[in-house]
């Protein structure tokens, strides 16, 4: 334990998702031995992003405007929506550069033992957007994990009375894994989702 100012750095950066207590007394240190200029423009950015950046207020993606890039592009197609969980999960969607729909970010996942449920998310927001009847195709592209799941199946019961086709990325094995690593989920699913080759 440090005095001072350089331990409620290290506590304060602990509290940083992925930061554990080795890595934020590095981080501290590094911003201690920093230039005074690198430091002020980390807290420049910091402060810029807590003071410009919100959420859009049609999908729920980062935005700095009502409404984010991706909404206020008139060359994406308005009959799909690929409904991800998080902000981050639309960029990874778009690193891959075969989606060219709309976006809907729940805000998070089911998740009981955390207190989390339907309600907490943004499915209301959903649903309400569902209303126009421009929509013909929901993509659920949640994380293939236990919260994930439930919140795909939630999804796909609560929308596929509706008339709409509901899909579900696929998951399995990543290229260049080996299966003896694979889990037992990953690995079922693999099998499920197995095509036929010619």
């Amino acid at each position: 334990m440090y005095d001072g100012a350089i331990q409620d750095l290290i506590d304060e950066l602990g509290h940083l998702p992925g930061v554990g207590p080795k890595s934020a007394q590095r981080i501290a240190f590094h911003v201690l031995a920093a230039d005074p200029s690198d430091i002020a423009r980390l807290a420049d950015a910091l402060r810029t992003v807590k003071d410009k950046v919100r959420f859009c207020a049609t999908c729920g993606n980062v935005a700095e405007s009502d409404q984010c890039r991706i909404c206020a592009d008139p060359r994406r197609s308005d009959d799909v929506i690929c409904v991800v969980e998080e902000p981050k999960d639309v960029m990874a969607v778009e690193r891959t550069r075969e989606y060219r729909g709309r976006y809907h970010v729940l805000g998070g996942a089911i998740d009981p033992m955390n207190g989390v449920g339907p309600d907490d998310l943004r499915i209301r927001e959903l649903l309400t957007r569902l209303g126009d009847g421009k929509i013909e195709e929901i993509i659920i592209a949640t994380d293939p994990n236990i919260e994930g799941e439930a919140t795909a199946t939630y999804l796909a019961r609560m929308l596929s009375p509706m008339g709409l086709t509901v899909s579900r990325l696929a998951s399995g094995l990543p290229v260049g894994g080996d299966l003896e690593y694979a889990d037992e989920v990953t690995l079922g699913r693999a099998f499920e989702g197995r095509r036929k080759v010619s």
